[in-house]
Formats: C-alpha cells, structure tokens, sequence
C-alpha cells in the first residue's frame, strides 16, 4: 500500500533485475534523528533492541507495566516503550503470519492490520509461479507480506512504497526472513515506477485513509482507475481490492477472484493478461485450495419452498455472485430470491456449503421460539441470520436455553416472509 505514513497494507516482494542484499537491509543508524518514528524503528534493529525484544516474545500485555518497570533498569526507556509496541504488534501478527515468521519480521500498526496473511499471500504468488512468472513489481508494497510469498516461490520483487518508515519496515522483513537477495525494497512513489522489464505487476492500493476504511474504488491510494492501467500495461498482473467491491466497478478485461479463509472472505483479486480469463468469476476457498469459476455472470437461480435440507454457500461463493452454481450442482433451489440460502430435498456434500437438516420452519415469532427451544431441551444454540435485522446475542439471551441438546436457527426470509428455520448440522 502507497501512503505517506506508517499504515501499511500488504507486502511485497523483490526485484526482477537488481535485487542485492545491500539493497534489502539499510543499517539501523541510517534513519534520520528528528523522524522519531524512524529512529525508534532504526533503535530496534540494534543488538540490544534485538536481545529486548527476544526478552519480550512471551510477555504478558496484561504485565505491561511492571514488564516496562523492570526491563527500565536495564534499557533505555524510549527503547523499552517502543519495543513493547512492536512486542505487542508481533502478537497480533502470529495470526496472519504464524509464530515462526511473526516473531523475526517487524511490524507498523495498520501493516499488521492491512497486510495480506501468509496463506492468501501463497495463493496468489502460486498462481503467478505457475505461469512462469519469474519477477514482479509490487507497487505499493506495505510491509512485505506479498513480496515475502513471492520470494519463497521462487520470484525476484522489486518492492515499492512511497512512505520511508514502511520501506525500511519491508527491507527488514526481508532481511530478517533470509530473502534479502530476491527483494529489493525502494521508497518511491508507485506512480513515477518503470515496471516494463517485469514478468508481472502486483498493485495493492491503500484503501484506508484518516476516517478509515475507504469504499469509493476511485478514492484508492492510487485509484482504481490508476491501478487497472498499470495492470493493462504488464503483461500479466494482480490487483488486490475489497471484497465487498461493486461487481459493476470491475472491467470486462479482468478476471476477479474472491478468496475466504475458513469460511471467511479476506479478499478478492483481480487477474490480468495472458493465463488468466477475461470476464470470468472465481470462489477459492483456502486452505483446501477449492475453487469454484463461471466464464460469465450466471442467470437467476429457482426459487422454491424449503425442503429437508439448506444449504449455507462459502462467503466467497457468495461474493462472486455463484450461489447459481451451487443451486445447479446440489438440484436445489433459493429460499428467497434475495437471501443466499438453498435448499433441497437430497443431502449433498460439497467444500462450497455448509449442510443443515432442518427440522422446523415457523414464522418469526420469538414466544412460538421459545417454546419449541424448551420443548426440545436446547442449551446451545447457534444462531445464523440473512435478511434479519435481529442480533443473535439478543435472540439468544430471550430464549432462557437450558438442555443437554443443541441446534441450529436460520433467522431469515422465505418467499419474503420472515422466517424461523431450526435445524442440525449434517455430518
């Protein structure tokens, strides 16, 4: 991500023609004295920052005061204090990125929050190294997170990104990973980079300004619009946007992928150039790996009365507009026009779905709840909702559970109807 302070996005990787390790590690003492920011980074990189924040891996944030106490009889107080803050950014980072990688790279507040995690970052370097990429220019960079993906496929990363603290930020992460040879970080505005000797381009424009999250494709940082042109001009590329992007901002020129992470949507991408299909729509669900594709947008499915069994489709199936697919492969048909649930009368297996049985369909009505919660003994209850405006924790405080069994409740709308559905998991 391109932005002129420290928040960052996404990563990105090494160069395809002058990548060198004296490019990709910057000495500590080179950040200038009146960048506090800077200096506090540059403090980190020395022995003793290392050694503190090796001290500081298991430490307890619910500790943090008497953990600062005590390590400020040994160490400098501004090192102490910002050690702490990257001790506690590594943390939150162990999630995207795993224990091993979190606790050797370094770390900006909305880098940890806006970088790609480790698996979607593999995904997509897997899919460029599968077409022979062997060098991309990753414009707007981040901390690393995709460039680092991209080194350990194999392919030499020019990495770019406009805000000097987030490029050293990248060029550490690179050297502490051992990846330094392949990723060549510059501080650069992404706009004035030459990427024509590249195999591919990656643009991961900021979609977080001083308000927060950004929702407008063209108030990106670069714009959308920007950002499709320098994909256009490569001969293969990869645009990462929101998933929630209007499916109408998307060029016929592309194909957008949207990808989920345990039955969670992290992202969508969108490919361009040879190996890739024009116009087409992609669901891949990691970390199986399954994907599901459409050459073109699919017609309307059936609608039908609720059978036996309802289906939940994988946010990214939904995302890409292919509930259609699924509806066809499973013979069922949508609850509601509107709402994403199938149903069907035939049990049916697939990575794309979640299975329900459903035992009971009842107008939303709470009392009438209730009564069959008791009757049937529930204790647990899940609660599922599309199309409700009632929130599950609420739902679940009024019911009074109590019972050895449990169950699942669908709060949404059939034939536009609000409706209660009550089921099971299928095995």
């Amino acid at each position: 991500m391109d932005r002129v302070n420290a928040s960052t996005s996404s990563a990105s990787n090494s160069s395809a023609s002058t990548s060198s390790a004296s490019a990709s590690s910057a000495p500590a003492s080179s950040a200038p004295a009146d960048d506090p920011a800077r200096a506090a980074f540059a403090a980190l990189r020395t022995p003793e920052g290392g050694r503190l924040l090796a001290d500081l891996r298991d430490h307890d944030p619910a500790d943090e005061l008497a953990t600062a106490t005590r390590l400020r009889r040994t160490y400098p107080a501004e090192l102490v204090s910002a050690a702490l803050g990257q001790a506690r950014l590594r943390q939150r980072a162990e999630a995207k990125f795993g224990a091993d990688d979190a606790y050797r790279m370094f770390f900006t507040p909305d880098g940890v929050e806006q970088a790609t995690r480790t698996s979607v970052a593999a995904h997509r370097a897997a899919r460029f190294a599968g077409l022979g990429v062997r060098s991309v220019a990753d414009l707007c960079c981040g901390i690393g997170g995709d460039a680092i993906a991209l080194a350990r496929a194999g392919i030499s990363v020019l990495a770019v990104d406009r805000d000097p603290l987030t490029a050293e930020v990248a060029r550490a992460n690179a050297d502490a990973l051992g990846l330094a040879g392949l990723i060549e970080v510059r501080c650069a505005d992404v706009t004035e980079i030459d990427a024509s000797s590249y195999d591919a381009v990656f643009v991961d424009p900021a979609r977080r300004g001083g308000r927060g999250r950004i929702f407008d494709p063209e108030a990106y940082s670069p714009p959308l619009s920007w950002a499709t042109a320098a994909a256009l001009r490569a001969p293969r590329a990869a645009l990462k946007i929101a998933p929630g992007v209007p499916h109408e901002a998307i060029g016929p020129e592309a194909e957008a992928e949207w990808i989920s992470v345990g039955g969670e949507v992290k992202e969508a991408v969108l490919w361009f150039g040879e190996g890739f299909a024009p116009g087409a729509f992609r669901a891949t669900l990691l970390p199986s790996g399954a994907t599901l594709s459409a050459p073109a947008p699919l017609p309307a499915p059936p609608v039908g009365p609720v059978g036996r069994y309802l289906y939940e489709p994988d946010g990214a199936v939904i995302r890409s507009h292919l509930v259609a697919d699924v509806v066809e492969r499973c013979g069922g048909r949508l609850v509601d026009e509107t709402i994403a649930y199938v149903t069907g009368d035939e049990p049916y297996s697939s990575p794309y779905v979640s299975g329900y049985e459903i035992t009971d369909q009842l107008p939303f009505n709470m009392k009438k709840l209730k009564a069959l919660l008791r009757e049937r003994q529930v204790g647990v209850l899940t609660v599922k909702k599309r199309g409700s405006a009632v929130e599950p924790e609420e739902l679940r405080r009024r019911m009074k559970l109590s019972g050895p069994n449990s169950a699942t409740v669908f709060l949404t709308r059939v034939a536009g109807a609000p409706t209660m559905l009550v089921g099971r998991p299928l095995r």
